[in-house]
C-alpha cells in the first residue's frame, strides 16, 4: 500500500524504474516513449550520463550552501551561460527551484521595481485568457486557466485578462493577420486605459501557450505590437518561458523568434532537463539596476535558490545543447514531426488544427472540422486519449478546456530533443491508434 499523496488518487500508477534515452521503463518491463518529456521537462531524455556525472561531481565537492551567505562556482558559471544564451539586455539571473516559485518571484520583482522607482500605485497585472503561469497563488492569480483557478478564485489577488492570440478560433473571417494583431493590441491598450495606466505593473504571456491552449504560437508581429503598447505606458513585459524556453522551440528562448526582448523572463522545466529541480528569473539591466541602486536587495528568497548541485546539472544541460547542436536538432526534428503529423492527421475528421513551434506541437480535437464544434466536455475525450496512448506505450499530454476554459480538447507533444526519425514514426503511429481507440469509445451521436 502506497502512502504517497498522488495528484490523482483513484488510479493505479505504474512504477517507473529506469530511463533509456526518450523511453521510460516500468517495473513490469514495459517501455513508454515519452512524447511529452514528462511535462515538457526531459529534453535530453532519461539516461544522459554527462549530466548525471556533473551532478555526482558537484555533490561530492559541495552539494549545497545557503545563498544568503555564499555564491558558488556552479551558480556563477550557469548565470554566465544563461546571459550568453539569451538576448542582449538580459544580464542578471535569480535562481529558484521550480517554475511556480520563479513566476511568483518575477511578480514580486516587477512590483519592487515600480516601488523602488517611486511608482507605488503600480500593483496590477494583466495576463491573457487561456494561459497558465503556475500553481502557486501568485502565478495562479495571473493564469487564465479556468479549471485550475476554480476552487481558489475567491482568494486570488485580482488580475485583468485580455484575449490570447488564438487565430484558429478568434481571427475573424476575412481578417488579415495584421488586422487581427492590431485588434489584440488595441484591446490591450483599452484594458490599460480602463484600469489606469499608472496602476499596471506588468503584462505576462507565454510566447507559445502550452498546456492550457495546446501549443498556440502568436502570429508574426503580435509581441512587437504588444511591447510597443507596454513601452508607451512604462509597463514591464514578463515572458513566461517555463515550458517554451531552454531550447524547446528551436531557439534558447522562444520569444527570440518574435524579435522582442522582455524585461523579465522565467525559465524552468528544460533548464535542468529533469535531472535536478531548478528554475531562473532572467532580468534586464534596467530592472536590476533600479532595485540595486534604490534598496540594494530583492525582498524575496527561498532556501534552495542557486543551490550548487542543480546549477551544475543545468550547466551540463546547456553544455550538451551547445556541443551537440541541439537547437538545430529541435528545428529539424520539429519540422519532421510536424510534417508527419500533418500527413497522418490532415484529413482526420476530428483533428481541427495542427500547430506549434519546434518540438512543442499541438493537435486540437473537434467534433466537426467545418464548424470547429467541440466535443461535450463531460466525455473527457482528452483523458481517454491519454489512457489509450499509454496502453500502447506512448506518453502524450492531452488536456481539456482548450477552446474557452471548459470546452475543447487538445493533445500536446513535447518529446525529448534527442528523438530520431524512427521515434517520430512511432509517436505518430501510436498517437493515431490511441486517438482512434478513444474516439471509438464514444457513441455515434457524441461524434456527430
Amino acid at each position: 500500500m502506497s502512502h504517497v499523496f498522488q495528484r490523482y488518487m483513484r488510479k493505479p500508477y505504474p512504477v517507473a524504474v529506469r530511463g533509456d534515452g526518450p523511453y521510460i521503463v516500468d517495473s513490469s518491463g514495459k517501455r513508454y516513449l515519452d512524447a511529452a518529456s514528462g511535462a515538457g521537462v526531459s529534453s535530453l531524455g532519461y539516461s544522459d550520463t554527462g549530466v548525471a556525472d556533473a551532478i555526482a561531481k558537484q555533490a561530492h565537492e559541495l552539494a549545497y550552501v545557503y545563498n544568503a551567505y555564499f555564491t558558488t562556482e556552479a551558480s556563477e558559471r550557469l548565470a554566465d551561460a544563461l546571459v550568453e544564451m539569451t538576448p542582449k539586455g538580459l544580464d542578471w539571473v535569480f535562481f529558484g527551484s521550480g517554475g511556480s516559485e520563479s513566476m511568483d518571484g518575477a511578480l514580486k520583482m516587477a512590483l519592487q521595481f515600480h516601488l523602488d522607482n517611486g511608482q507605488n500605485a503600480r500593483r496590477r497585472f494583466i495576463a491573457r485568457r487561456q494561459s497558465y503561469h503556475g500553481c502557486a497563488m501568485g502565478g495562479l492569480a495571473v493564469s487564465g486557466n479556468v479549471v485550475r483557478r476554480m476552487l481558489f478564485e475567491d482568494v486570488l489577488m485580482p488580475a485583468d485578462f485580455v484575449s490570447p492570440c488564438y487565430a484558429y478560433r478568434d481571427q475573424q473571417a476575412g481578417e488579415t493577420d495584421a488586422a487581427y494583431v492590431a485588434r489584440l493590441a488595441q484591446e490591450l491598450e483599452a484594458t490599460i486605459q480602463r484600469v489606469g495606466p499608472h496602476t499596471v505593473a506588468a503584462f505576462i504571456a507565454e510566447p507559445v501557450v502550452g498546456a492550457t491552449n495546446g501549443a498556440v504560437p502568436a502570429l508574426p508581429g503580435y509581441f512587437k505590437a504588444v511591447k510597443a503598447v507596454l513601452d508607451r505606458y512604462g509597463i514591464l513585459f514578463i515572458a513566461d518561458e517555463i515550458l517554451t524556453g531552454a531550447g524547446r522551440t528551436g531557439t534558447y528562448l522562444s520569444i527570440e523568434q518574435d524579435c522582442v526582448t522582455p524585461d523579465i523572463v522565467t525559465l524552468a522545466k528544460g533548464l535542468g532537463a529533469g535531472y535536478q529541480p531548478i528554475s531562473a528569473i532572467v532580468v534586464s539591466g534596467r530592472v536590476f539596476d533600479t532595485i540595486a541602486d534604490k534598496r540594494g536587495y530583492f525582498i524575496h528568497g527561498h532556501t534552495y535558490n542557486a543551490s550548487a548541485t542543480p546549477c551544475a546539472a543545468a550547466l551540463a544541460v546547456i553544455t550538451a545543447i551547445r556541443e551537440r547542436h541541439l537547437l538545430e536538432r529541435v528545428q529539424t526534428m520539429g519540422q519532421r514531426l510536424r510534417a508527419a503529423l500533418a500527413e497522418r492527421f490532415a484529413n482526420h475528421p476530428h483533428v481541427g488544427d495542427i500547430r506549434g513551434r519546434g518540438l512543442l506541437l499541438g493537435l486540437e480535437l473537434v467534433r466537426d472540422r467545418e464548424t470547429k464544434a467541440t466535443f461535450d466536455p463531460q466525455l473527457m475525450l482528452w483523458g481517454s486519449v491519454q489512457r489509450e496512448a499509454m496502453d500502447r506505450g506512448l506518453i502524450c499530454y492531452p488536456m481539456g478546456g482548450t477552446a474557452d476554459g471548459m470546452n475543447g480538447d487538445h493533445i500536446l507533444l513535447a518529446p525529448p530533443f534527442i528523438i530520431d526519425d524512427a521515434q517520430v514514426g512511432e509517436i505518430v503511429d501510436k498517437l493515431a491508434a490511441g486517438l482512434d481507440a478513444a474516439l471509438a469509445t464514444l457513441s455515434p451521436e457524441a461524434r456527430r
